[in-house]
């Protein structure tokens, strides 16, 4: 048995939500707005600029602190400003509760889900995480 009191193995790559949706930094706050938006998610990878480079999010929160309440043109912002990069990456075979613990202890409430070559697989967030986990 586990922590949790059964012998469920309920790894990452169970809970993610299985779609990377990406954008490239140098396009603006707007276009990443416009994106959520049309796509109905409320983050986007962004794409390394080349391979030495790291992956990145922005979020609608990063949207919200760094263009809308700042008073700044959404326009006028490229996203690579506002991002959070690196992005926190957990393995897809990473077992659910350490993902869960992980993403407590940084205080997000997402992580971009990885393969063992670092290849975005999906996105999983504390919810899905939290609600994967709660026994039947």
């Amino acid at each position: 048995m586990n922590e949790q009191g059964d012998d469920r193995v309920i790894r990452v790559s169970d809970l993610m939500g299985p779609e990377v949706h990406t954008i490239d930094g140098l396009a603006t706050a707007a276009e990443a707005m416009a994106t959520m938006k049309q796509l109905q998610i409320s983050s986007l990878v962004v794409n390394r600029r080349d391979d030495n480079d790291e992956l990145g999010v922005v979020t609608v929160s990063d949207l919200a602190r760094e263009v809308i309440t700042r008073d700044r043109a959404p326009d006028r912002v490229n996203v690579y400003e506002i991002m959070t990069k690196p992005a926190l990456t957990v393995r897809s075979g990473m077992l659910a509760r350490y993902a869960v613990r992980l993403l407590v202890r940084f205080g997000v409430s997402r992580a971009l889900v990885v393969d063992d070559d670092g290849t975005p697989r999906g996105l999983v967030t504390l919810r899905d995480l939290v609600l994967g986990l709660t026994p039947e």
